[in-house]
């Protein structure tokens, strides 16, 4: 009798807490100052504050060669995804061999945040776009501009060091291909 009475007090606390989540991610006119990325369809339907109608189409990259970029990244690291997929899937393989693949996802996935941040960090310096490549120890940095100063070169080495401490090497280039 005791353990059916937790159970159903269990139940409904659960089913409290589902009610609570649904309510307040559905809620329309919340004001949540948090730095989120979104989709053209949720930006639509989401008011922000804080952010003028030009800044919001400024997030949209300005560089088809930027697009071209990283759907060729996005395509070689799916390739391996794929294939360390397989490889965990894999019965004829060893624990060691699965966790080490295991472990290889983890870099990837780590290693996609890392470039995805510090995008939208060197944008965060006035460049309509950049593109960043982590390889190893070594970061190569493309930003959409006309020019580049020394200046504007070493606070993008500075950003990009302050926020990988793996990365030993920057390179950055720019680009003024605006097509």
């Amino acid at each position: 009798m005791k353990v059916k009475r937790r159970t159903v007090w269990l139940l409904t606390l659960l089913s409290l807490a589902a009610v609570i989540s649904v309510y307040y991610v559905f809620e329309p006119n919340r004001n949540v100052d948090l730095a989120t990325i979104f989709t053209d369809d949720t930006l639509q339907e989401t008011t922000l504050t804080g952010v003028s109608e030009e800044e919001l189409t400024t997030t949209s990259s300005e560089s088809y060669l930027f697009d071209e970029m990283r759907m060729e990244v996005s395509a070689e690291r799916d390739q391996l995804r794929t294939q360390l997929t397989d490889k965990i899937a894999a019965d004829d393989i060893t624990a060691e061999e699965k966790s080490e693949a295991y472990n290889e996802m983890n870099k990837l996935i780590k290693l996609e945040s890392s470039e995805s941040m510090l995008e939208m960090l060197i944008q965060s310096l006035g460049y309509s776009d950049a593109f960043v490549r982590i390889n190893d120890d070594k970061a190569k940095v493309t930003v959409l501009s006309d020019e580049i100063s020394t200046s504007q070169v070493n606070e993008i080495v500075f950003t990009v060091l302050s926020e990988n401490e793996d990365i030993s090497d920057v390179q950055v280039d720019y680009t003024a291909n605006y097509y």
